[in-house]
């Protein structure tokens, strides 16, 4: 008859380290997966919100410990097309008169009645979309 016997010692300082420590394992999959969230946000941006120097991504600890990917838009007018905005008075500044161009002519107007935009979500989708 034979018998078999085995034995190992759990290192939890590496497991720690793994899971845990910048570098591990944990944090590469956190950095590939906010990369792919940029990578499809990029695409969906509109205008120059998808550039690079736009859209910068950060991989830090959250209050329990874990990581959190995060994703930042630093185009000035991201606020106003993920929000988008209330309908509004357009009124010269430093003029008497608004100066713009409709179908080829030209108009001038003391007055204009924005009617606001639709809110755009472009980062929420393509977080949805990535993951």
């Amino acid at each position: 008859m034979y018998t078999v016997s085995t034995s190992f010692n759990l290192d939890r300082t590496r497991i720690e380290r793994m899971l845990r420590l910048p570098g591990g394992m944990v944090y590469r999959n956190m950095e590939r997966r906010v990369e792919r969230v940029r990578a499809v946000a990029s695409d969906r941006a509109p205008g120059s919100m998808g550039s690079p120097e736009n859209l910068t991504v950060l991989i830090r600890r959250g209050p329990g410990g874990d990581f959190q990917g995060v994703l930042n838009s630093r185009h000035p007018a991201s606020l106003y097309v993920l929000g988008g905005t209330r309908p509004h008075v357009i009124r010269p500044v430093r003029a008497r008169a608004l100066k713009f161009t409709v179908g080829g002519r030209t108009v001038y107007a003391k007055v204009v009645m924005h009617p606001g935009t639709q809110p755009n979500n472009w980062l929420g989708d393509a977080l949805r979309a990535a993951l």
